[in-house]
């Protein structure tokens, strides 16, 4: 990468920071003007992740880290673009451009700064998946929770302003952890660049290495917090179920920073020497235990928002279990369930709002007690020759449909693809599988008792909303809201048909990952601008 398509590595940082400082000068009542701004700003960052994505696509080599200030690292800001970060910011600029799109219909208009704090939020997710640095991902994380505090308590309401405040108190308690984890790395090891870290601590006196792992821990409880691990998840189902369709819809990559900042410095510190593992047997029945409570979650739910949000911690103990295993032939398949269950969810929520308001407020609990109860008063249904279903309900079904097939893993969308790769690989059936342990006996038979789960609490839910006997009316659905429900849908069933050179992109990443050499190289031998360096040691430029 040279020339200028080396600056756009910036670029998804850049573009919605100035968007956001742009339209801090728009009055709120020019609220066409803020989207416009706001949509431009999103679009273009669309065009630039594919860009990015599309260059780490093809083999080459290891190019992508950019010198900010023009400071070599470990004393300068890197940001460091991988098959892993590339992957990420698409994702996210896909999921940012659906939320915004639906948000434009009604919900960037029912508060303040919507679209600035839309904006911010896309830096901080965009800064802390390029970051090559422990502090600037500190910055950058904090960023983005200040964002999601706004977002999330954008219309007001009851229910909103109490899952906001419970959310706002543990996520501040979460950063406090994770500045008390970068200063016990930064004291023992005195540096906080990824790459410098990484090849320092193996030097480092077993001692020293002791207050360094603790450092690492504290530092991963921030991170579990955010991925939704138990026991630290229970603000979870609540926040996002309160969230406004769009913005629980953005909200799903949230969840996903947690896992790949776990995957990115386990993958990076602690995948070889004398630290090797670390953390792993948290990781492993930490995301078992998570699994088994969203499990049970999903069964347990009859609010669509609560089902859904279950199944987000469904997701993040799935990727976290495997994370503890840490096998890379595993870990292929879970990086396709990740962007599967990312677009899946994201899709899930905003549809949620389009069906639910077809229903009175009580049409759920009264569904419930009548399927407990029975109706001892209702009257003998009428013989009717048909019942025409109107074209809009039609349509919220089939995406419904498809969104409980997704969250099953049944085929043939790539929910189904992605847990066939896995458990092939946990099974020994690929060509590289690894021989069945009781750990991976027994994420196997998780992962088949959640699919089974979503599969009834999907079918119980659409019965009560499409085929109940309650009388609703036709939700009133605007093109602009349906339309990017079907962009996620239609996208994983993209992901179905290119399902092969989906997961030799995975593969390829999972294979970069496991070799922390080439990340480190990359980051201590990048070169500043008019300047020719030979050697990089132990942080010293020789010319």
């Amino acid at each position: 990468m040279n020339g200028w398509m080396h600056h756009i590595i910036v670029a998804p940082i850049l573009i919605p920071l100035l968007a956001a400082a742009l339209l801090l000068f728009f009055d709120e009542r020019r609220r066409v003007a803020k989207a416009m701004i706001s949509l431009a700003s999103t679009l273009l960052l669309l065009g630039i992740a594919t860009t990015l994505f599309s260059i780490e696509s093809h083999p080459g080599g290891f190019d992508g880290v950019y010198l900010l200030g023009n400071w070599i690292a470990p004393f300068g800001i890197v940001l460091v673009l991988d098959g892993l970060s590339a992957l990420m910011i698409l994702l996210t600029a896909i999921l940012a451009v659906a939320s915004l799109v639906y948000a434009l219909a009604r919900w960037h208009a029912v508060g303040a700064h919507f679209h600035t704090m839309f904006q911010l939020l896309l830096m901080g997710l965009n800064g802390a998946f390029l970051t090559g640095d422990l502090f600037n991902l500190f910055v950058f994380f904090e960023i983005m929770l200040a964002a999601s505090y706004g977002l999330l308590l954008h219309g007001s309401g009851p229910a909103r302003v109490k899952a906001g405040l419970h959310y706002i108190a543990v996520n501040l308690a979460g950063a406090l952890l994770f500045l008390i984890g970068v200063s016990l790395i930064y004291g023992t090891t005195g540096t906080l660049n990824m790459a410098d870290l990484a090849a320092r601590i193996p030097t480092i006196e077993p001692d020293r290495r002791m207050l360094m792992e603790a450092g690492a821990g504290v530092l991963g409880i921030a991170f579990l917090i955010k991925a939704g691990m138990w026991p630290l998840c229970f603000w979870l189902p609540t926040a996002y179920t309160a969230a406004s369709a769009p913005v629980a819809g953005i909200f799903a990559i949230m969840s996903k920073l947690g896992i790949y900042i776990i995957l990115r410095l386990t993958m990076l510190l602690f995948g070889d020497g004398p630290s090797f593992a670390f953390g792993s047997n948290v990781l492993l029945y930490g995301g078992m235990a998570t699994l088994i409570f969203g499990i049970i979650g999903v069964l347990a739910s009859q609010l669509l928002g609560r089902l859904a949000g279950y199944s987000v911690l469904v997701s993040s103990g799935t990727l976290l279990t495997v994370l503890g295993i840490n096998e890379g032939t595993i870990s292929s398949g879970a990086l396709l369930y990740l962007v599967s269950s990312t677009l899946t969810l994201s899709a899930f929520f905003l549809l949620i709002e389009l069906v639910e308001r077809g229903q009175d407020a009580g049409a759920s609990v009264l569904a419930v007690t009548m399927e407990a109860y029975g109706d001892a008063d209702a009257e003998e249904p009428e013989e009717e020759d048909g019942v025409t279903m109107p074209a809009t309900m039609t349509v919220l079904g089939m995406c419904f449909a498809a969104c409980g097939i997704l969250l099953s893993g049944l085929p043939p969308l790539s929910g189904f693809i992605a847990k066939f790769a896995m458990l092939s690989a946990m099974m020994g059936t690929g060509a590289t599988g690894v021989p069945p342990t009781a750990a991976v006996w027994t994420l196997a038979i998780l992962m088949i008792l959640s699919g089974l789960a979503a599969l009834i609490a999907m079918t119980r839910a659409g019965i009560r909303t499409f085929w109940a006997s309650i009388e609703g009316t036709v939700p009133r659905v605007l093109v602009i809201e349906i339309v990017p429900v079907i962009a996620l849908l239609t996208l994983t069933l993209a992901l179905t048909v290119q399902a092969g050179p989906a997961m030799q992109y995975m593969d390829s990443t999972i294979q970069t990952l496991s070799k922390p050499g080439l990340y480190i190289d990359a980051v201590r031998n990048a070169v500043s601008v008019n300047r020719e360096v030979d050697s990089v040691d132990d942080g010293k430029v020789v010319e």
